[in-house]
């Protein structure tokens, strides 16, 4: 099967998805560079995941999608010096193309937001997704206790453990500086599992 895995950051979600052909589409050098070393049979690309998704989805049977998620959080509203701002509708176009001009299986995840989203989706633990498949089985692991506020190298690798990714040191978003984002980041391996279960499964029936 061949997989596009956008937003890959450091591939929670694919940890799973060993046997098929999978192209990791991740716009951060350092965090693609990391992947790769974690996925060395994977073809991963330093990109733009919006426009590799436009003009590459017909060529892959199977798409996930995590766009960012800042800019739609909760956590976006709380604190006295948060300042209004837009949220990312790139998130609402990916599920318009997915819908309408992919003939393949697909799943966009996110945050459960700060408004009411624009389409119905299946919420499952801190997660929302939108998806051709029908996650009504899915799965989510707890999150550990203060994942939000795991802002600390202590914290950093008690999210490695818990998601089963092993690397030395610390990996950083661009000019964030919380060891931990690019991990709270990540969708479970165990979630990645289940819907790739469900994907075989649709395209066998």
């Amino acid at each position: 099967m061949k997989i596009l895995n956008l937003y890959a950051g450091l591939g929670g979600n694919r940890q799973s998805w060993d046997g098929h052909y999978i192209t990791a589409i991740e716009s951060d050098p350092d965090i693609a560079k990391l992947y790769k070393e974690l996925y060395p049979n994977d073809t991963v690309l330093v990109a733009d995941a919006h426009e590799f998704l436009l003009k590459n989805h017909k060529f892959y049977d199977f798409i996930w999608s995590s766009p960012p998620c800042q800019s739609h959080s909760q956590m976006i509203r709380s604190g006295k010096n948060r300042k209004p701002r837009y949220p990312d509708m790139r998130l609402y176009e990916e599920i318009i193309l997915l819908t309408h001009d992919f003939d393949g299986e697909w799943v966009v995840e996110n945050v459960m937001p700060y408004y009411t989203p624009m389409f119905n989706a299946f919420r499952k633990g801190r997660h929302l997704f939108w998806s051709s498949l029908n996650l009504g089985g899915l799965q989510v692991p707890d999150s550990p206790e203060e994942f939000i506020n795991s802002t600390t190298v202590d914290g950093a690798e008690g999210l490695k453990e818990w998601l089963g990714i092993h690397y030395e040191g610390n990996i950083y978003y661009g000019d964030n500086h919380c060891p931990a984002q690019v991990l709270r980041n990540c969708v479970h391996p165990i979630v990645g599992e289940q819907i790739m279960n469900m994907v075989i499964r649709k395209t066998h029936e």
